[in-house]
């Protein structure tokens, strides 16, 4: 067994009141805040600056001009122009950038020391120019898990205004120690309607579950809805921003996903394996360089396919990444070029609190050995032999492996419940 420390951060957001004289004093950190922000902003798209020449540049000009100021607000401000600069840098050589320079229209302050900032039994107190001030804030259930979990509490706290509301985000930090064998793997291939995992037991294919997560689906059903909402309106119009807000498209799919990497996370403990994921960020961008149309583009980008693997990544599993190229289009038992796929529908019956039928598309591909495989499933197993292997050689199945494998279907809603089997990998 190999073993790994791992470290993790997890936010956690406050929701906060403070009386007149403290949103007072804050106010004024915070036109500061943006005053010095702008120009360094500025400065560094420019110059392309770093962090270290703005701290030169400006670093004393602003201690003289707003000595009332923390330093480390000041230190944690061309921080942040360093990124936003970075970022405008990155659209404007894309051509999607608005502006020959960067605006800043919203702004987080960050409090990089505790010196400057201490928690309190339902108050969070804040050094500014006019001395300490007094946020309330409403404890909640994530709060109190991560403060006696063994998790420790970063010197880092950002304050941001909203309203009449000042949102308080901290992050917690905890180290784990993660164990598994690297001949075990769980394969993960992210496609627009499904997430198909193979499971490799000491380098040999043991089981393939697809988890139907219709992402796809739901994308274009909001799609179509908020054209019809927004059909002959303005969106500027106050009925149609309030019924776009209603819409759940967002939430709904961070709720799939959490469901789907939580599933992932059980398969990686009950085998001790290490999750392997496709390149899922550097395929997404080529297939919306290659889209023809506007909406094919924006149901790419609405895929979440990264989100998944960040969610990953902030688990405390191994995860790996490797290159998805050619993962559908070889065979991974002789390595030969698949000629084609062919189109098939299996209708199967999802027991749940009511039986239902679930449709299930699947391209199929009779291979070289006789074997009948989905598309899917063969990306699966690809990138698993990509992680397993140096060279990627075909070696999915051992000497004295099975001659066949079963895809299990797995509801995310449902959790690792005994998911429906479904034969798609088949002998003569």
């Amino acid at each position: 067994m190999s073993k790994l420390l791992k470290t993790l951060k997890r936010t956690v957001v406050l929701e906060g009141w403070v009386n007149s004289a403290g949103r007072r004093a804050l106010r004024e950190v915070f036109e500061a805040y943006r005053a010095m922000l702008q120009e360094m902003v500025e400065y560094a798209v420019e110059h392309n600056a770093s962090q270290a020449t703005l701290h030169r540049v400006f670093y004393s000009r602003f201690r003289e001009e707003y000595p009332w100021l923390p330093t480390r607000v000041i230190k944690g401000c061309y921080r942040d122009a360093v990124r936003r600069a970075r970022s405008f840098l990155r659209l404007k050589k894309k051509g999607l950038a608005q502006g020959d320079k960067p605006v800043v229209k919203n702004i987080t302050v960050t409090y990089s020391d505790s010196q400057d900032w201490r928690l309190g039994s339902g108050v969070v107190e804040l050094r500014t120019h006019n001395g300490w001030i007094s946020i309330h804030y409403r404890s909640h259930k994530q709060l109190r898990r991560y403060l006696y979990s063994g998790w420790s509490l970063s010197s880092e706290l950002r304050v941001k205004l909203d309203g009449k509301r000042v949102l308080l985000y901290l992050t917690f930090k905890k180290d784990f120690e993660v164990s598994y064998n690297p001949n075990n793997v769980i394969a993960v291939d992210v496609n627009e309607n499904n997430v198909t995992l193979a499971v490799f037991k000491n380098r040999a294919l043991y089981e393939v579950y697809r988890v139907e997560t219709s992402l796809g689906k739901m994308v274009i059903a909001y799609s179509e809805r908020r054209r019809r909402i927004a059909e002959g309106r303005s969106t500027k119009d106050r009925g149609v921003r309030r019924a776009l807000r209603r819409l759940r498209e967002r939430g709904r799919k961070m709720d799939i996903i959490y469901k789907v990497a939580r599933f992932i996370e059980e398969l990686a403990y009950a085998n001790s394996a290490v999750v392997v994921v496709g390149d899922v960020r550097k395929g997404k961008r080529k297939l919306a360089s290659r889209a023809g149309s506007n909406r094919l583009r924006h149901r790419i980008h609405q895929w979440s396919v990264s989100k998944l693997v960040e969610v990953l990544d902030n688990k405390p599993i191994h995860v790996v990444e490797v290159p998805e190229a050619y993962s559908s289009s070889r065979d991974p038992f002789s390595g030969e070029p698949i000629k084609g796929y062919a189109p098939s529908v299996i209708r199967v019956a999802v027991r749940g609190r009511r039986v239902r039928v679930a449709k299930v598309v699947l391209r199929l591909a009779r291979l070289s050995n006789g074997l009948t495989l989905d598309r899917d499933v063969v990306g699966a197993v690809n990138i698993g032999l990509k992680h397993l292997t140096a060279d990627g050689s075909p070696v999915a199945l051992g000497s004295t492996g099975p001659h066949e494998v079963r895809v299990k279907l797995v509801n995310p809603h449902q959790g690792p419940t005994p998911p429906t089997e479904l034969k798609v990998i088949e002998t003569n």
